[in-house]
Order: C-alpha cells, then structure tokens, then sequence
C-alpha cells in the first residue's frame, strides 16, 4: 500500500515525523513525502525537519509565499501532477494550513482516500482561514483522526459517520516525548547566545536563572493592527518586564511589522527583553521547560503547555483546542488582545505552580495508532 504524507508549513513537521517513523517500521506500506512549501524561510521550515530526523521530502511543490487563493491555487495544479505519476493509495494531510486544504481537494477529485490527522478541531470562528481549512478537510476525508474526545464529538455533531471517526489522540505528544531528554541537556544561555545579535552581560543573563516569561505572536489579530499591536508591547515593555525577562522568539511577520510601526527599537533595546530569531523545536521545548509564564497565540504551543505544566495565556478570543484550557484541566487561559484582559489574568497566572496535565491517549504512542486505523480502514 502506497501512502502519501503531505506538510506545507511547519506546525506540520513535528505531527508528521513520528507517523513517517511508524509507516517505515510497517511491513507492506510505501511511503513517499511531499513538502509543498509553504513556509520557505529556512528558519521557519529546515531547521525545524532536520532536527527532527525528518528525511528530505521525496517530493518539493516550492508553492512559496502569495495570498490563499494563491497558495492553494498553485498546491492544486502542482498536487495534482505528483497524485498522476505516483497514483498513491491514501493521502494523509495534517494540521490546518493552506496545504491541507488543497491537496486534500485534490486527491478527492482523483478519487484518492484521503487521512486527516488532526481531525474535528474547531474555533466555531468562521473568519479563520484554518477554521476554513478544517471544515473543508474534514468533510472531504474518509478516515478522521481525533486528537481528543471534545474533536470527536464535533464531528459526530456535523454528521460525520461514526465509522469514519477513531480516537488515536494528539500525535504531537509522541514529538515532545520522544525528544524531551534531549531538549531537557541544552543551556539557556547557549540559546540565547546563538540566537541574538545583542550584547548582554552576564549579570543580565543570570536573571533568567530566576524565571522569565516566553512570548510568541503570529496572528494577524495580533500584529498588523498598530494599537494593538503597541498595545500589547506597551505592556509587556512597561510591566511585565519589570517582574521579570521577556524571552521573544520573533516570528518574521511581527518582526515585519515592529519595524513598520516603529516598535523595533523599543523593544530590542530594552535590557529586559530577549528579542530572538525563530527557534529549532529543542531549543523552544527548553526555553517552554523553564519559563514561568508563557504568552503565545499558537495552538500547538497551548498543547504542550498542557503535557508540560506551563501556566499559558492564549492571546486569542477562541481556540479550537479547549482540551489545552484550565475549564477542561489544561493549563491555558483565553485572553484575545485587551489589555485589562491580559492584565488580569497574567497577576492570576503568577499564583500558579506547575501542573503537568495528560489528556486521555496524549501518550506518546498516536502514530501506531494513526497507522493501524489506515490499515484497517484499507
């Protein structure tokens, strides 16, 4: 049997390496990778499946960047090329992107099987381009793959047949779990080093030894707006950073925009604030081991706050993971934008000790599971 896994950006990487594993490990299965490219920045893609183990894909669409029609447009007509020459069994796509969307359009049309890990998630916000994304996908696939119990139940809400629907749980834990140890050996300093042009003393570093707070922001309700975006950076600049250091891995969009809406030199100048280049999955999963607090508004990140018993502010209005918020035992918060928001629960959140939580099949063991269910369903 011939299955074809497909990535297009790098949330991707870390759900499809430990299934390629399990397919490999699998007598009688083929498996051919096809990266549509997405995300091209070697920082945002490479870095991230070479420290994986992730072998070069077998096939690279180099889509790039351009608008969503765009993207999903041109990963159709080059999807549909590889689909005729390899004419594979099963599609798996994964995740919510761009990529997952066309390419499982695509193989429909060819009358290919098509495999959705990640399957039922759902922010109930429709002017999402992932919620578009996933309900799309979803309705295309034959066989969905559910992270958790809340997904599963989505889908049965939606009408999706129950013989169509297994719970095999988050494939992302077995990445964390399986890279963990090695995450746990790297130095903070060392990171921190590596990933900054800016001077800073030893004195200055120390202070991370006594906790520190880890943002990440990608979203466009996030940065393209200039008051909300200077609002937040207003906050962060002139409170939180007074408690204690900022660690800011910069996802190229928001370093974009903090040099249009000249932000850029207030934040990278301030003693208290870490301004980082993108970083591998090790170092991110290190710098998530020994922070304090974590800002964000990534869902995967929200996930392994949850394993990891990191107290998370979401800086989103909705999530289509609630498993990751406190309301069902995570260790997430919802708090959008507003400042008074964030404020609140941000003095809430330092009151919090760890508390590393484990959702049912969050184990480690998903991409045995994932591969079976093709199996069987084949």
């Amino acid at each position: 049997m011939r299955i074809m896994s497909v990535v297009g950006a790098r949330p991707n990487f870390m759900k499809i390496a430990p299934f390629i594993e399990s397919v490999k490990a699998t007598e009688g299965l083929e498996h051919i990778l096809v990266h549509t490219g997405q995300h091209y920045d070697d920082k945002m893609s490479q870095q991230f499946m070479d420290s994986l183990g992730i072998p070069p894909a077998d096939i690279n669409l180099g889509i790039g960047s351009g608008s969503h029609a765009e993207q999903v447009g041109r990963t159709m007509i080059e999807f549909e090329k590889v689909l005729l020459e390899h004419k594979p069994d099963w599609v798996v796509v994964v995740g919510d992107v761009n990529a997952t969307l066309a390419c499982s359009v695509t193989a429909k049309k060819q009358h290919i099987k098509v495999c959705h890990i990640e399957a039922g998630l759902r922010s109930g916000d429709i002017r999402m381009p992932e919620e578009v994304n996933r309900l799309v996908t979803d309705r295309l696939s034959d066989l969905l793959l559910t992270p958790d119990t809340l997904s599963s139940e989505n889908l049965r809400k939606e009408g999706t047949p129950e013989n169509a629907i297994r719970f095999v749980g988050n494939i992302m834990i077995d990445t964390l779990e399986k890279n963990r140890s090695k995450a746990e050996s790297l130095e903070i300093d060392e990171i921190i080093t590596r990933n900054t042009s800016k001077e800073q003393d030893s004195t200055s570093r120390a202070k991370l030894n006594n906790g520190f707070a880890l943002l990440t922001m990608h979203r466009p309700s996030n940065v393209d707006d200039k008051e909300i975006l200077s609002n937040i950076v207003g906050f962060l600049l002139n409170e939180v950073s007074k408690e204690m250091p900022i660690v800011w891995p910069v996802h190229p969009r928001t370093l974009n925009r903090l040099r249009e809406f000249n932000l850029l030199e207030a934040v990278s100048s301030h003693p208290s604030v870490y301004l980082l280049d993108p970083l591998g999955y090790h170092q991110m999963m290190k710098m998530n081991l020994e922070s304090r607090i974590m800002l964000t508004d990534s869902g995967g990140l929200q996930e392994e706050c949850t394993v990891l018993g990191t107290p998370c502010l979401t800086l989103r209005w909705n999530t289509e993971r609630p498993i990751t918020l406190r309301d069902h035992g995570g260790a997430s918060v919802l708090v959008g934008n507003n400042i008074e928001r964030i404020r609140e629960e941000y003095r809430n959140t330092l009151t919090m000790d760890r508390r590393p939580e484990r959702p049912e099949l969050w184990d480690g063991k998903v991409a045995g599971r994932c591969v079976q269910a093709i199996i069987d369903a084949s």
